[in-house]
């Protein structure tokens, strides 16, 4: 945890408001401004475009992003000299296959080679990942780049009827409400993006009429987060027979994968049926669900690759380039997810393939010592590119153990700011063990699981009942 940080867990509550809405300010200028409303113009227009020519326009994009890569970024010259191959031959998405298959390992021991040296720091944020491992990336994202990943995802809320300005009630990882903290408010207000902000880490059966009560003032149209906090809601909800009193219109989730029994959940609490998008901080692949529930891939955002994981006919690896960022360029990335793919198109009309189910980042939640659940622990490692690999082990509630795979530079004082990291989100009453490990063991799919619980009361996908 950081002085501001600090200093705004000390303050009170309306001026934690204060702060988020200043935050909130700062990003609406940077993301949204008349450059991004252009840039959602023109998704809109794509959206109606046959798949010829998105499939002519993503080939451009490909094009263009290899030469610029190969002639501004080292590792990129290197890679391509180190593989044998001519930049200029690389015109559509199939060309691509020239090239290995990137991994996050080749990222990180790339460091800065991997960043484009023709574009300056002040037209770039720094960008912070975990990913479903726990280990983390942290890249320079060109502001471009930014405002194309909020537009495609707008062109997405758009599809559905949210229009720009919305409030929302959004359930996310943000820490804005102090682990401390024992009693209502468990929310805070962003006021120029017109959200306000539920903590995800104070949600346990006994706060659960104070979120309820709070969604009965507001009565927002729009709920958006991680699917497994909203469905622990909705399922927390229904257990103990608390009705919100109105129907939403509107449940979006993205972040993690929206499992069937969630949706149903969501649905059965709530009376309506929740949209997903899939993406990531790495901008190299985006896929939008339309209004009849196909998810298609947005095949003018990057070049996706679908590529056969062994042993299974029906499973495919999620390979991308994402043409939006030049400053970090990512060619044939892997991000570590697998899809099953539809054979069928949708009758929507509108282009892209269509993906039937993503198996990827979806996890247990962690058992606190009250009782509460908690979800995305992976914020815990936004910054913590010292640790490789890491998963959560849980067999009983309120004692986790973290299990790490650390890189060369790790050191007592990222031990130190590890355990702040880990006290701020889940408080300082948890029984918390770290581990030292070589290597983390798989799935069958090659999957890293985030998070192992042995305790029923935290296993995803469990039946309704059993509220602490």
């Amino acid at each position: 945890m950081n002085r501001l940080e600090q200093l705004y867990e000390r303050l009170p509550v309306y001026l934690q408001n204060v702060a988020c809405s200043a935050e909130g300010w700062r990003l609406q200028r940077r993301r949204f401004d008349q450059r991004f409303h252009r840039i959602l113009a023109d998704y809109r227009e794509r959206a109606t475009w046959p798949d010829e020519a998105i499939r002519q326009y993503q080939d451009g994009r490909v094009a263009e992003l290899v030469q610029t890569a190969v002639r501004d970024v080292p590792f990129y010259a290197e890679w391509f000299r180190r593989n044998g191959v001519d930049a200029r031959s690389i015109r559509s998405r199939e060309d691509l296959q020239q090239l290995p298959i990137l991994t996050k390992n080749d990222v990180q021991s790339a460091g800065a080679s991997m960043f484009s040296a023709a574009i300056p720091i002040s037209q770039t944020t720094m960008c912070h990942t975990s990913g479903t491992t726990g280990g983390g990336l942290r890249f320079p994202r060109a502001f471009d780049a930014e405002r194309e990943q909020w537009a495609v995802w707008w062109r997405y809320r758009g599809w559905h009827g949210i229009q720009w300005g919305e409030w929302c009630a959004y359930f996310g990882g943000r820490s804005v409400v102090p682990a401390s903290q024992s009693a209502p408010p468990y929310w805070r207000t962003n006021y120029p993006n017109h959200q306000v902000l539920f903590s995800t880490y104070h949600l346990s059966g006994k706060t659960v009429p104070a979120y309820v009560a709070k969604l009965r003032q507001l009565r927002p149209a729009w709920i958006h987060g991680y699917p497994s906090m909203i469905a622990l809601l909705a399922g927390m909800m229904l257990d103990l027979r608390i009705e919100l009193g109105y129907q939403p219109r509107w449940v979006t989730t993205g972040a993690e994968n929206l499992l069937p029994t969630q949706a149903a959940v969501i649905e059965r609490a709530w009376g309506v049926k929740p949209r997903q998008h899939y993406g990531m901080a790495e901008g190299i692949a985006n896929f939008s669900e339309c209004e009849l529930g196909s998810l298609h891939v947005d095949e003018d955002y990057s070049a996706v690759e679908f590529v056969s994981v062994d042993g299974d006919p029906t499973a495919f690896r999620v390979v991308g380039t994402g043409f939006t960022n030049p400053a970090a360029p990512l060619i044939r990335y892997d991000v570590q997810d697998i899809a099953t793919l539809s054979t069928r198109g949708c009758p929507c009309g509108r282009p892209g393939r269509i993906v039937q189910q993503v198996d990827g980042r979806a996890e247990d939640y962690v058992v606190l010592t009250s009782g509460a659940l908690v979800g995305r622990l992976d914020h815990i490692f936004k910054d913590m590119t010292e640790v490789r690999e890491a998963q959560i082990v849980q067999t009983q509630p309120g004692e986790l153990v973290f299990r790490l795979v650390r890189s060369s530079g790790y050191g007592p004082a990222h031990e130190q700011q590890l355990r702040r990291e880990i006290a701020q989100r889940v408080g300082p009453d948890e029984r918390i063990r770290l581990e030292y490990v070589e290597r983390l063991p798989r799935t069958a799919s090659g999957k890293l699981r985030f998070v192992v619980s042995s305790v029923v009361s935290g296993k995803l996908g469990r039946p309704a009942g059993g509220v602490v």
